[in-house]
């Protein structure tokens, strides 16, 4: 079986188990909790791209490559306007309360490949490195949550991957990177990117439950999938989180759909 089809098999789970609500575990995102991509300086997307949930840009104005990109519906786009202007600063918030935080565990030096993570505040003193898979383990509580501190950057190696276990949430999952992160190709990535300059996304990465927030830069994109996590957010209630979830899985399924075409 394909990886794409993968993708779109793993999105139909995480709906069926969510049900029709979607609140946010964690409240430090704010207004930016709806947002899959935000950024300050420009959002550029190149090939079939796929996005389930809002992409804004703030001050900057240039949202690029949709079409032939997708923001599955309800989705939409805001581009220098209070809505995002105000997400850019929630998310600014949630940044500074994310570095602030004391950590259990000093990771420096070390690859996040291969690691079994409990639930905790992992930092690195400058740049950090994820080759392979990273399995994060909630030890039964989807409450927990994991804190990565980087001082610099964040890289991962192609077709590297993290994965959640026993009820990990992938919305109290969060990456707070220093300069900028980086995901390598086919990198199948989890949780809130939050980088101080910028995020980019090299071919066929994905974030299938997560978001790319770039704070004082850009977001690059190419042939990415992103989807915001699929667990409960005051924002998305109803009959719209609902929309959301559908939207966001006929999104996945075109992507792949993309991605065989490209093959």
């Amino acid at each position: 079986m394909e990886r794409g089809l993968k993708l779109v098999i793993c999105a139909a789970i995480l709906l069926a188990v969510s049900g029709t609500t979607a609140s946010a575990s964690s409240p430090t995102l704010g207004s930016a909790n709806n947002f899959a991509v935000l950024a300050s300086s420009t959002v550029t997307s190149t090939g079939a791209t796929v996005i389930n949930g809002d992409v804004g840009l703030s001050p900057g104005t240039s949202i690029t490559g949709f079409p032939p990109g997708i923001v599955a519906p309800p989705s939409t786009e805001y581009a220098a306007d209070t809505v995002s202007q105000v997400a850019e600063t929630d998310a600014s918030s949630a940044y500074n309360e994310l570095t602030a935080e004391p950590a259990t565990e000093n990771l420096t030096g070390q690859n996040l490949g291969g690691l079994t993570l409990m639930p905790g505040v992992y930092s690195f003193n400058s740049s950090g490195q994820l080759t392979g898979k990273l399995t994060l383990d909630g030890n039964g509580d989807p409450n927990t949550d994991f804190v990565f501190q980087f001082g610099s950057t964040l890289t991962t190696a192609s077709s590297s991957s993290v994965v959640l276990e026993d009820s990990a949430n992938a919305e109290n999952v969060f990456w707070a990177v220093g300069s900028s992160a980086t995901l390598g190709t086919d990198t199948a990535f989890t949780g809130n990117v939050i980088a101080n300059t910028s995020v980019t996304m090299d071919t066929g990465s994905s974030l299938l439950d997560g978001r790319a927030i770039a704070l004082n830069g850009a977001v690059t994109l190419d042939d990415n999938a992103i989807s915001i996590p699929v667990g409960p957010a005051p924002e998305m209630s109803g009959i719209y989180g609902t929309s959301v979830a559908l939207m966001g899985l006929l999104g996945m399924a075109v992507f792949s759909r993309k991605r065989r075409s490209a093959q």
